[in-house]
């Protein structure tokens, strides 16, 4: 890949020790691991550079070709694409395993990076710290005065839905997710249509005093594990259901597919990555994954 600005980079065998590691003691560098067969590789690069040239020089990105540069894969131990690792100091910090949204991005480098000038808080802004406050019926006025006026305007539409969804009409957040167009807020697309999907599977699966007492009976019951995180995820239990699923994942991450492992990263979605169970439950992934 060709250097963008001043401040991203390919990194290779050759210059790896110089251009991350020695970097990193000036200015965190955040690798990022590629290869051109690896499509969420290309959803997240854009993301990473464009995030990267707001700090100013604050930030480093390194990009490293994995089909090109096995020694460095080998040396990290990387096992799937995408991952991004935060070096500082001289030192792995932080990092994350597959395509993330930018909350999840941000989140991770707000503690070692100075953060760039936020910008003027604006109506949307203000929906989403209703929604974020758990006041779904005033973020649900809020947006619609907004798309009252462009309703066209995707984070609105895909927050509205998620109010929706909240108070139970499952078809008409469905109705509204459908109606936006294009992949530049794919992320949050995907978070809510996971929203709608637990609530949808959880009518569908056992009662949750049920799924416990088969665990009581069977604490290795993977089946009853992982409908009882769907359960608690209906119900906005997270930090219970975040715990059953890294626990099942750490157990058993090839259980139905890997299906913890992608509702974690569903979870993540959902909750925006920048909530604080997230911070802590991501860097605990990481360390199962690494």
């Amino acid at each position: 890949m060709s250097q963008e600005t001043p401040y991203i980079f390919d990194a290779t065998a050759l210059n790896f020790d110089q251009a991350v590691i020695q970097n990193s003691f000036i200015k965190p560098v955040l690798v990022d691991f590629w290869a051109e067969w690896c499509a969420p590789c290309k959803v997240l690069m854009p993301l990473l550079a464009r995030i990267t040239e707001e700090y100013q020089g604050e930030l480093l990105l390194a990009k490293v070709d994995c089909d090109a540069e096995q020694d460095i894969v080998a040396r990290f131990g990387i096992r799937s694409l995408p991952t991004v690792v935060l070096f500082k100091d001289g030192q792995p910090v932080d990092g994350f395993a597959g395509a993330q949204p930018e909350s999840a991005i941000r989140a991770l480098l707000e503690p070692h990076v100075q953060p760039p000038l936020p910008s003027e808080a604006d109506p949307f802004e203000a929906a989403q710290a209703l929604f974020n406050e758990s006041r779904f019926a005033e973020a649900e006025a809020s947006l619609k005065l907004l798309l009252s006026e462009d309703n066209t305007h995707a984070p609105a539409l895909i927050l509205y839905a998620r109010c929706l969804a909240e108070r139970g009409e499952l078809d008409q957040a469905q109705s509204v997710l459908d109606a936006v167009k294009g992949d530049e807020h794919k992320a949050a697309l995907a978070g809510a249509k996971a929203q709608l999907t637990f609530l949808r599977q959880a009518a569908t699966l056992p009662d949750p005093a049920e799924l416990k007492s088969r665990l009581g009976q069977d604490p290795g019951d993977d089946e009853a594990a992982y409908q009882l995180s769907i359960q608690q995820l209906s119900r906005q239990q997270y930090e219970a259901a975040l715990e059953g699923l890294l626990k099942l994942f750490v157990r058993n991450r090839s259980f139905n597919e890997g299906a913890a492992h992608k509702t974690l990263l569903q979870v993540f979605e959902l909750l925006g990555n920048d909530h604080p169970l997230v911070t802590t439950y991501r860097r605990r992934l990481f360390a199962a994954l690494y």
